[in-house]
C-alpha cells in the first residue's frame, strides 16, 4: 500500500514492493499474478481499513450521531498521508475497467454500511 500510495499503479515497481515486503519479485508474482492484481488487493485493503474504522466508530450509534462518528474516524484515517495518497491513486487508476470495478465495489460497500448504520436516506448521506 505504501509504495502504491506514492507511485500509483504505473509508477511503482514490483521490485520496490517485493523489497519492502522482504520477499523476492518472483514470489510476489506467484502470490498476486500481476501488478494490477496486487494493486487491486491493495485497494481492497484500503477500503477494508475505512470500513473497519466506520464500523468501530458507529458501534452503538444511529442517525446523525453515527454519521458524525464515522466522519471523525475518517478524518483520523486521512491524517495518515499514505492512506490519503493510496485512495487518490485508486481513483486515478479508474481508467482501467478492472480497477474501476473494484473501486466502485469498495465504495459501494462503504456507502451501504453508512446507510445501514445511520438509517439515513441516500440524500442525507
Amino acid at each position: 500500500m505504501k509504495e502504491f500510495a506514492y507511485g500509483g499503479l504505473h509508477g511503482t515497481s514490483t521490485e520496490k514492493i517485493a523489497a519492502r515486503a522482504g520477499i523476492s519479485q518472483p514470489y510476489l508474482f506467484r502470490l498476486f499474478g500481476t501488478k494490477k492484481e496486487l494493486f487491486i488487493a491493495s485497494s481492497r485493503r484500503c477500503f477494508g481499513r475505512v470500513l473497519a474504522a466506520f464500523q468501530e466508530a458507529a458501534e452503538g450509534k444511529t442517525g446523525y450521531e453515527a454519521k458524525k462518528a464515522m466522519g471523525r474516524a475518517y478524518d483520523q484515517l486521512l491524517a495518515d498521508r499514505e492512506m490519503l495518497l493510496g485512495q487518490m491513486q485508486m481513483y486515478a487508476a479508474c481508467s482501467d475497467p478492472e480497477i474501476c470495478a473494484a473501486t466502485r465495489a469498495g465504495f459501494a460497500e462503504l456507502f451501504r454500511f453508512v446507510e445501514q448504520a445511520t438509517g439515513l436516506s441516500t440524500e442525507e448521506i
